[in-house]
């Protein structure tokens, strides 16, 4: 999935999950509740998911989650290195993201964002992304 000069988007491969994870977890995507560990793992390891990256020489710069349903595809965990966001690798990594899930055959794209992240609610917002009419419910099955 070639994005631009010098930045591909790629799926990464399990050995990438420490750098993924300290990514997520230096970008405040991280929640007590969810184990990024587990996620990675999970959309790794998964037939209908991925995570997807960019780097450069190397170091890991963006990333995605991406995942579908055979209905919706759905992208979570999208982060950009500190000193690499507002160089447009947020705009590239969310592309490949709607590469990969369109070229996986799902017609929607969906995401969430938390109410109080104004700053990402307007970044998707500028990509095309519009509030759904729709209340997310949700029930943990652990306890």
């Amino acid at each position: 999935m070639s994005d631009g000069p010098g930045h591909r988007v790629e799926e990464l491969d399990p050995d990438r999950r420490d750098e993924v994870v300290a990514l997520w977890r230096s970008a405040g995507l991280t929640r007590p509740w969810n184990d990024p560990v587990t996620d990675f793992d999970r959309a790794v390891d998964g037939p209908t998911s991925a995570v997807l990256g960019i780097t450069d020489d190397g170091r890991l710069l963006a990333t995605a989650m991406v995942g579908h349903d055979g209905h919706r595809g759905w992208v979570y965990y999208v982060a950009v290195a500190g000193d690499a966001r507002r160089t447009g690798l947020g705009r590239r990594i969310m592309a490949g993201a709607e590469r990969w899930l369109g070229s996986a055959g799902a017609p929607k794209v969906q995401l969430m964002v938390r109410t109080d992240n104004a700053e990402a609610a307007d970044f998707y917002r500028h990509l095309g992304y519009e509030p759904a009419d729709t209340t997310v419910l949700a029930r943990w099955l652990d306890g």
